[in-house]
């Protein structure tokens, strides 16, 4: 689905800038000035763009062709220092300083036909009265017709020049048309994908993002489980790939008492900088698990680590990533950046978690197919066949557990990733987003009946029959699949089809909720701390 209607960019630079998003973790100390090159010495690699610029056969891209070389030599250094485009770098931050300036609605293009998806609460869109399922037959009263694409419509939400845009909507009824005047204005993002009670006492809480507002929304939510009764707590980081560093330690400093060590960073260039915890915690007696897998990284192992390496929580999954450096951001005149690498960080027993890039760029990311291919993501013993993890390793926790270094961070216990649940066939229905097509097409009649998204979770079953019309629907996208396949996959799809009509009506939180129900990590990280 499109995020935020032509308001966070395209959602491809959204994935792509996953990758530094992911991997950022900076106390975000900008130096307070732009950088330009001196004209009285030029470096040889100014001389090279001049000359290319003066005496190239053909027409170049001068700012294309500075950002490519600036790119090869800092990655070239090692594999999170990057040069990042304006509209790359602005992305980034937008999503981490926790709001952007926009809509603030999701839509999909169904069949030349556009559709809203989601509404962001308390944004421009939900504050005028857009509501999810509603069909967009005109924008500015010029009819939506043609051959309509996303790209189509990202380029005229981003060409308003005025700021303000009229839709001209059909509802969900089909009936009546309605016009809707939404003005651009800050939209809040959330690092919080879902908090909920999952069993009587213990609280769950997912966080996507370590971002500048992480923590005041972190210590929300906790409130908000504390008077449902939270006594324990799973704290989900899976999949989140980092953040501000700041941000990773003022969380770790919900958990831990005054006077521990969290982390510390030193480059050569860096001193030696600790963090400790403060006593402001607001969870720091009750237990604790923390689920992780090998997409937790940066901030989060930063997180993870330091609570495994002070017996502080149980860490539930499988290796973590292992990025250990800690980038600072430099900006240019021009809203380019450069994320350069300038310390790294060790937990609290002084290991450092960063993984081996001796081997390039290009092997270093691929990396975790190496894992599977392995079968380190089915079997806990095949992650300790590693030779990272078969020599002796000095680290241990304040109780005296065998802690590794060089890899990432060894889960306590082990969760085995469910084949079944991502496989090529529902990846490629999720790509084609099929499972929210099918909701708009099938589903919004049986989604009315629940005005309650905890009976929505707990009451609604996909059927066989929903199951068998949802694949003849995605067979007409997805021209080839195999039987066996769908066999294998008949579970997982079901699940994915009630998570997305969850979302659709409800949001995140829904379809978390909704997901977790099956999810064997969650389980044994309630198990750990009951």
């Amino acid at each position: 689905m499109k995020k935020g209607a032509g308001i966070i960019f395209r959602s491809v630079l959204l994935v792509m800038a996953g990758v530094a998003i992911g991997f950022f973790a900076s106390d975000n100390n900008f130096s307070g000035h732009y950088f330009a090159f001196s004209s009285a010495r030029h470096s040889k690699l100014q001389k090279v763009l001049q000359l290319v610029k003066s005496n190239y056969v053909d027409s170049v891209d001068a700012d294309s062709m500075e950002g490519v070389a600036a790119n090869n030599l800092l990655q070239g250094l090692d594999p999170h220092s990057m040069y990042l485009p304006p509209q790359q770098a602005l992305a980034i931050n937008e999503k981490l300083q926790g709001s952007f300036d926009g809509f603030g609605l999701e839509y999909q293009v169904l069949r030349d036909t556009l559709f809203i998806t989601q509404i962001y609460p308390d944004g421009p869109a939900a504050k005028a009265g857009l509501a999810t399922g509603d069909k967009v037959i005109g924008i500015n009263n010029k009819k939506l017709t043609g051959k309509l694409t996303a790209d189509l419509v990202d380029k005229l939400f981003e060409d308003q020049k005025d700021n303000t845009i009229a839709f001209n909507v059909i509802g969900p009824d089909g009936k009546a048309t309605r016009q809707y005047h939404i003005q651009r204005g800050t939209v809040d993002l959330t690092s919080l994908d879902a908090a909920y009670m999952a069993t009587e006492d213990v609280g769950y809480i997912k966080i996507s993002k370590f971002a500048s507002t992480t923590d005041d929304d972190f210590r929300l939510a906790l409130s908000k489980l504390k008077d449902k009764g939270m006594k324990k707590l799973v704290l989900d980081i899976r999949g989140n790939g980092g953040g501000y560093l700041n941000t990773a330690t003022a969380l770790a400093d919900e958990f831990l008492t005054k006077g521990q060590l969290i982390v510390y960073t030193k480059g050569t260039h860096e001193p030696r900088t600790d963090y400790f915890a403060t006593d402001s915690g607001n969870f720091q007696q009750g237990k604790l698990a923390v689920l992780i897998d090998e997409y937790s990284a940066s901030a989060s192992e930063i997180l993870a680590g330091a609570l495994q390496d002070l017996d502080r929580a149980v860490i539930v999954g499988r290796r973590s990533f292992g990025k250990g450096l800690v980038q600072e951001q430099f900006p240019f005149e021009d809203g380019s950046a450069v994320n350069l690498t300038v310390a790294r960080y060790y937990t609290p027993s002084g290991r450092s978690i960063q993984k081996s890039y001796a081997g390039g760029v290009d092997n270093y990311h691929n990396e975790l197919s190496e894992r599977m291919k392995k079968g380190e993501l089915f079997s806990s013993q095949n992650s300790f066949n590693d030779s990272l993890f078969r020599r002796p390793s000095p680290y241990h926790t304040v109780k005296g557990r065998k802690v590794y270094s060089g890899g990432g961070i060894m889960p306590d216990i082990f969760v085995p990733a469910d084949s079944a649940q991502d496989t090529n066939l529902v990846q490629e229905m999720d790509d084609a987003q099929l499972f929210t097509a099918f909701v708009i097409d099938r589903l919004q009649p049986s989604i009315k009946k629940y005005n309650d998204e905890d009976a929505f979770v707990k009451d609604y079953t996909v059927t066989d029959d929903t199951f068998g019309d949802f694949i003849i629907y995605a067979s007409q996208s997805i021209k080839e699949m195999d039987p066996s396949d769908i066999m294998v996959s008949k579970k997982a799809i079901k699940t994915l089809l009630k998570a997305y009509a969850a979302r659709f009506k409800w949001g995140d939180a829904a379809f978390f909720q909704t997901v977790n129900k099956e999810d064997l990590g969650l389980k044994k990280a309630v198990a750990a701390i009951e």
